[in-house]
């Protein structure tokens, strides 16, 4: 193990990365990320199907949004329509046609969390190395392709 450096007075010891590490920095980062927003009302997952549609490019379909958000959380398409109902409730998202949009609420709660969020985000992301920053990058979307590739090999 070395010893990177840190931005605080102590020094992190730095395993070799692996699917534990991963894990760990994944639940820690995520764990600030549910913590800001229960305060707002919202749920991991609902935040993630908010932000999908938030981000379209014009309102998507139900199932457009089901299968956009599976291929990125690997979340059961029935337990995400539950989801889109919660949204659909809470005037988050609301129906448009056939389509899905989101609110000026949901788009205002989704501004505020990310506000939020920001000072924190900043103190954990912040002095890592550019490079440091682009290896894992390369890293991880390695580790994605490849645990995506096993995952569509299992299903099959």
């Amino acid at each position: 193990m070395t010893t990177v450096p840190s931005t605080s007075a102590s020094a992190v010891t730095a395993p070799a990365a692996d699917a534990r590490v991963l894990g760990l920095a994944h639940y820690a980062a995520r764990g600030v990320l549910e913590h800001v927003l229960a305060r707002h009302g919202l749920t991991f997952q609902e935040q993630i199907v908010l932000h999908a549609a938030a981000t379209a490019d014009a309102p998507r379909t139900p199932d457009d949004l089901v299968t956009e958000v599976q291929g990125s959380l690997k979340a059961d398409p029935a337990v995400l329509r539950a989801t889109l109902g919660e949204l659909l409730v809470k005037r988050l998202l609301v129906q448009d046609g056939a389509r899905l949009r989101p609110t000026d609420t949901g788009r205002e709660l989704l501004a505020a969390a990310r506000a939020e969020l920001a000072p924190a985000s900043a103190r954990i992301w912040g002095g890592i190395p550019a490079g440091d920053l682009a290896a894992a990058g390369r890293v991880l979307a390695l580790v994605t392709e490849r645990a995506n590739a096993e995952l569509a090999a299992l299903d099959a």
